[in-house]
């Protein structure tokens, strides 16, 4: 797959480095607003032979790449992306996927439009630990999943743009947790209630802290086969029906000194058979009813088996693979932008809700 970079910051560099390892990936430009950024870029990598440039339009016109990729600042994405679709070009980005929810529906319009794929690099859906309590979510040992909460506690002291960034906390980091909820969940955001706030002794400006709650809509059940009855008689079998309400909650904090969780949050995770904890990281037990009835169900352990075998490609290797394969074979990648969008949604109204101090329905 060839490809031109366009933005050469800091986070091209993680980038660079997982194409790198996960190879059948050829750089053929690298555009930034500051030539001398990329030509950084083109020597730190070895790639004496790059095209660079300050135009991504007269890169892609010079060199008629396969894909662009999207490190730009999110203000930018919605500009790059569709031009590069426009141009015949396959794209993958940076998360946030946009600044607005509708640079973003304009954005997933321009791929429908051109018939190329766009999608995001959400990382964190490639790491093991994550798969891991999906597919054990998947296996129905928990029955229905119906409520669901995460809390996200970091004393993360970063500097420079996010000490002073509106709603850091929603904007910056909880997409993460939003859009593996979705993945867990397979649910869609149907609305939100939230709030954010500085607590105090906080080295933040804005929205530290934030708590937010997602009324969600499981997908509905398959539709049962009809009885042999109703198909004697000519009569069809049930059609799909709504499917089921999911309470998604999430807590969380950058000004929480002590006592961290991991990146990936805490979790736990109910179902109508029982219950999962899992702290982010290698730790995850579970337990099921062995016995209904009375004042407390009996309930024991049941196993949370490893990850599923996998490539060995997390983070922004797992993304750059699975979009690299989708570009060379035709497929839809997992973190489409038709997917996206609706993680990018639950952050965006969840900010509104958070400013207007009212319950959001969630649109995308």
């Amino acid at each position: 797959m060839t490809v031109v970079l366009c933005g050469c910051g800091g986070i091209s560099r993680a980038w660079l480095e997982a194409a790198a390892k996960v190879g059948g990936i050829r750089i053929l430009g690298l555009v930034d607003l500051r030539r001398e950024a990329a030509e950084k870029r083109a020597a730190e990598f070895g790639l004496p032979g790059v095209e660079v440039g300050t135009d991504l339009l007269a890169l892609i016109q010079k060199v008629r790449p396969m894909a662009v990729f999207d490190c730009t600042v999110p203000e930018a994405h919605a500009d790059v992306t569709i031009l590069a679709l426009e141009q015949g070009c396959h794209v993958l980005g940076e998360k946030p996927m946009a600044d607005s929810m509708e640079n973003a529906r304009r954005m997933v319009r321009a791929s429908g439009r051109t018939g190329k794929i766009y999608a995001v690099t959400q990382t964190r859906r490639y790491a093991q630990g994550l798969r891991r309590i999906q597919a054990f979510l998947r296996s129905g040992a928990l029955g229905t999943v119906h409520t669901i909460h995460s809390d996200f506690f970091i004393g993360a002291h970063f500097g420079g743009f996010r000490d002073t960034m509106k709603h850091v906390l929603l904007l910056d980091m909880a997409i993460h947790t939003f859009d593996a909820a979705r993945m867990l969940s397979g649910a869609d955001p149907v609305s939100v209630q939230a709030f954010d706030w500085n607590p105090s002794g906080s080295w933040y400006a804005h929205g530290a802290s934030a708590v937010a709650a997602f009324k969600m809509r499981l997908p509905p059940p398959p539709a049962p086969l009809p009885s042999l009855a109703n198909r004697e008689a000519g009569l069809a079998g049930g059609g799909e029906g709504e499917g089921g309400e999911l309470i998604y909650t999430y807590r969380g904090s950058w000004c929480a000194d002590g006592l961290p969780t991991t990146w990936e949050c805490s979790w736990r995770i109910l179902g109508t058979r029982g219950t999962l904890l899992w702290d982010g990281g290698g730790n995850a037990r579970a337990e099921i009813i062995t016995q209904a009835g009375g004042f407390n169900s009996k309930v024991g352990p049941v196993e949370v088996p490893p990850a599923p075998a996998g490539d060995g490609f997390e983070g922004h290797a797992g993304v750059l693979r699975e979009f690299r394969d989708c570009v060379l074979e035709g497929r839809v990648p997992e973190t489409a932008c038709t997917d996206n969008i609706r993680s990018l949604a639950m952050v965006l109204s969840a900010i509104e809700s958070a400013e207007s101090g009212n319950r959001i329905p969630v649109q995308w």
